[in-house]
């Protein structure tokens, strides 16, 4: 439990005091004072976001804008190819994509995703990574970007197959969005950014709303039946359901792209041939593992029984003796699947579907065997 001074010292998102009216259970998390979850318990917020609808503060994520010193969203992209593996310019204004920063060492400084609003490209950042991130943009971009940190704006995140209906009695275009649609919209009268995306598998909507407008929409969107409150328990739990990465757990500075299983999120254009393959940092790392395979890689893992198989747990051939060959870098208790879901590293050797394992929990070895991503199939409005 923290001290007294280091609580004091925690940032609160501009629904700080919503959250406490709602019963939500504060927790220090990546600097703030979040909201672990409400008195119906993570359980029910979890099974709500997959049944109907679920409200996030996703305030202590950062926002930024990058604006083409030429007035070119087309030169803000290539310059942000500088840093990222993936294609920029080939965003189209008014969709978003999925991105990472890579070090020299070909490891991922954060990921993060970018959506070009027709004359600059918004950036949403892990929180713990957000000053890191802002410093490495300005160190590199500044000559062809002015680095914009939007911390006057809150985000919301509203997730579940009645979300899309949720959103639209306060913005009528809501319904006309496909999945990774980005851009500006009116909702409920305030100018927001809205995107069609989320970090739980299921259909949704992150929308950026000016924070001293932040509780006027969230409460809006509470109004609704279909809509609870939604802590970061069950957000946890459904992105791990998802198969999704959290960083600096499945994803950090000694991770690639390629050993994270995440390749599909580097465009051909940018690792295969042609004037724009390559040109980021860690590329040769990068582009080796694309061409030669890396040595581990991230899978999916599904313990028998009913013991969740935590973080940290060491991954073994078998079920006695040798030396451990991986580990658990996510795991939990999946509430939609009624069963324990766990994600970690392993020797590509050892990585193919259906492989048999033992994870050590307690002092003893339980068998898991390697399984598909996402435990649950995801829901998005392509």
């Amino acid at each position: 439990m923290l001290a007294r001074d280091d609580q004091d010292s925690l940032k609160r998102t501009p629904l700080h005091s919503l959250h406490v009216s709602l019963g939500g259970k504060m927790v220090p998390f990546a600097g703030y004072d979040m909201p672990v979850q409400y008195p119906a318990g993570v359980l029910k917020e979890h099974l709500q976001t997959r049944t109907s609808a679920g409200l996030f503060d996703v305030s202590h994520m950062g926002q930024i804008a990058l604006r083409p010193k030429s007035g070119k969203v087309e030169d803000a992209a290539r310059a942000l190819e500088k840093l990222v593996p993936q294609d920029i310019l080939a965003i189209a204004p008014g969709r978003q994509r999925y991105a990472q920063f890579t070090n020299a060492d070909g490891g991922i400084l954060d990921d993060l995703m970018v959506a070009n609003f027709g004359d600059h490209l918004f950036l949403v950042v892990n929180a713990a990574c957000k000053a890191d991130d802002e410093a490495h943009l300005r160190a590199h971009l500044s000559d062809d970007c002015i680095i914009d940190s939007l911390e006057d704006r809150a985000l919301i995140a509203l997730q579940g197959p009645k979300a899309e209906a949720a959103l639209a009695k306060l913005c009528a275009e809501a319904t006309s969005m496909k999945f990774m649609d980005a851009g500006p919209h009116k909702v409920a009268g305030l100018a927001c950014f809205v995107s069609r995306s989320g970090y739980t598998g299921e259909d949704g909507f992150e929308v950026s709303v000016p924070a001293g407008d932040a509780e006027r929409l969230a409460k809006a969107l509470l109004d609704n039946p279909d809509v609870m409150p939604i802590g970061l328990g069950a957000r946890d739990s459904l992105r791990l359901e998802a198969g999704l990465c959290l960083y600096g757990h499945d994803i950090d500075t000694a991770t690639t792209p390629v050993e994270a299983a995440l390749e599909w999120s580097v465009q051909k254009s940018r690792r295969t041939g042609g004037a724009r393959a390559g040109g980021f940092p860690g590329a040769e790392k990068i582009l080796a593992h694309f061409d030669q395979g890396a040595s581990r890689r991230r899978v999916g893992l599904r313990p028998e029984g009913r013991a969740p198989v935590r973080e940290g747990a060491l991954l073994f051939a078998g079920e006695a003796g040798s030396k451990p060959i991986g580990q658990v870098t996510s795991g939990g208790f999946g509430p939609s699947l009624n069963a324990p879901v766990a994600m970690g590293y392993l020797p590509t050797s050892s990585s193919a579907l259906d492989t048999k394992l033992f994870a050590e929990v307690r002092g003893q070895r339980l068998p898991l065997t390697v399984a598909a991503m996402p435990f649950v199939k995801n829901t998005y409005k392509r």
